[in-house]
């Protein structure tokens, strides 16, 4: 049987710009990527808001602050290179009342920190971008957001790889593999934190989904014409409920943060897991209970979200003006890590090694703008811990 240099698990965007990175750095090497489902981008990778974010939400010490930016215009290129079109769709942040202006400035703080892009506007600058805007006085405007369609690129993706000789093995799990290695890539999403504790690692770690509910605009496609943001509680790592512009240029508005109540919780009992629900519910109510990073606030506020009318509410405050015919599409479950010791949601990319082994046990939001630097990041740290 042949024997691969490197095994990569998952084909979401992350497993597949890993694979992307090591053909373009490395010369006469063989790779596989498995997948226990029946094609790519079946989860977060393929359910997800395709915003190519600027990267002015987080703090100058995280990963996603050095990774955002650069993500940003490696996707864009990606994109540009293989004919996906981008819909150059900005954004503004809107400002609810007095209160939240400080919130504005905070974020064009880390924006100057990140060297990103972004403007305070006025109310009468934030008309002529979108008439139907509404905010408190001033907002953020980011020129470099934009729309991609995630499940184009991932396919893409995966018709390059096929064409640079890696193999791709689908219906197939981690367990069941019998492909021989050299070195593995944990990229299993959800699941990432159950293979590395295979290997010893994640030990203070467990993974807690979250349900990403997006409701579709039926009505007037120009009703809204850029992306519209509120002001997000830094403390949490969800954004709040917004407006997407999409790749044809359709309105949309969430995703929720809902707790999920098994891995791939997606439409009622589909997938159900018992042993996954009654881990979650235990760490979510201990979470719950601790309060950590206001979750408790977070949970009660986001499980009313499930109520079409309130969800639509939240997006209505944000424009002056819009209808009541949505329709839901399909949700996406976003992968939250857990620190079990410290009782906290993790913001931030987590990467664990052995000598043999990489685990990405926290690839969240914004992993598909930030993968093709993700990924050279991700070979870089590699390369260092090899055989360590």
């Amino acid at each position: 049987m042949k024997k691969y240099d490197y095994l990569v698990v998952g084909s979401g965007i992350i497993g597949m710009t890993i694979a992307y990175e090591l053909v373009n750095k490395k010369s006469n090497i063989s790779i596989a990527i498995i997948d226990k489902e029946s094609d790519v981008a079946k989860h977060a990778s393929g359910r997800n808001s395709g915003v190519l974010h600027a990267g002015f939400y987080y703090s100058a010490d995280s990963l996603k602050a050095k990774l955002t930016v650069n993500g940003n215009k490696l996707m864009k290129q990606f994109c540009k290179d293989n004919d996906i079109f981008i819909n150059e769709t900005k954004k503004i942040v809107v400002v609810k009342d007095a209160e939240e202006l400080e919130g504005i400035y905070e974020l064009q703080k880390r924006a100057e920190v990140n060297g990103v892009e972004t403007f305070i506007i006025n109310e009468d600058e934030v008309e002529k971008i979108d008439p139907n805007i509404k905010t408190y006085k001033k907002a953020l405007y980011s020129p470099t957001t934009a729309s991609i369609d995630p499940i184009e690129v991932c396919f893409k993706l995966k018709d390059i790889l096929k064409d640079n000789g890696v193999d791709f093995f689908f219906n197939t799990t981690f367990k069941n593999c019998d492909l021989k290695y050299n070195y593995l890539i944990n990229s299993a999403g959800a699941y990432a934190d159950k293979i590395a504790k295979q290997f010893g690692l994640a030990q203070n770690y467990t993974m807690l989904p979250f349900k990403g509910i997006y409701l579709k605009y039926l009505e007037n496609k120009t009703d809204i014409k850029t992306n519209i943001y509120p002001v997000p509680n830094l403390s949490n790592p969800f954004l709040g409920v917004h407006y997407t512009i999409t790749v044809e240029g359709s309105i949309k508005i969430g995703p929720t943060a809902i707790p999920a109540f098994w891995r791939e919780n997606y439409k009622g009992f589909d997938n159900f897991n018992l042993s996954e629900m009654l881990e979650i519910l235990y760490y979510g109510a201990k979470l719950f209970i601790l309060n950590s990073f206001n979750f408790r606030s977070l949970a009660l506020s986001e499980i009313k979200n499930y109520n079409n009318k309130i969800f639509i509410q939240k997006a209505k405050v944000m424009v002056k003006n819009i209808g009541n015919n949505f329709k839901p599409l399909p949700a996406g479950i976003r992968a939250q890590l857990l620190n079990t010791k410290t009782n906290e949601l993790i913001q931030d990319f987590v990467i664990e090694h052995t000598k043999d082994s990489t685990h990405i046990l926290n690839a969240v939001s914004p992993a598909f703008t930030c993968s093709f630097a993700f990924a050279k990041y991700v070979i870089d740290e590699i390369d260092k811990n090899k055989g360590k």
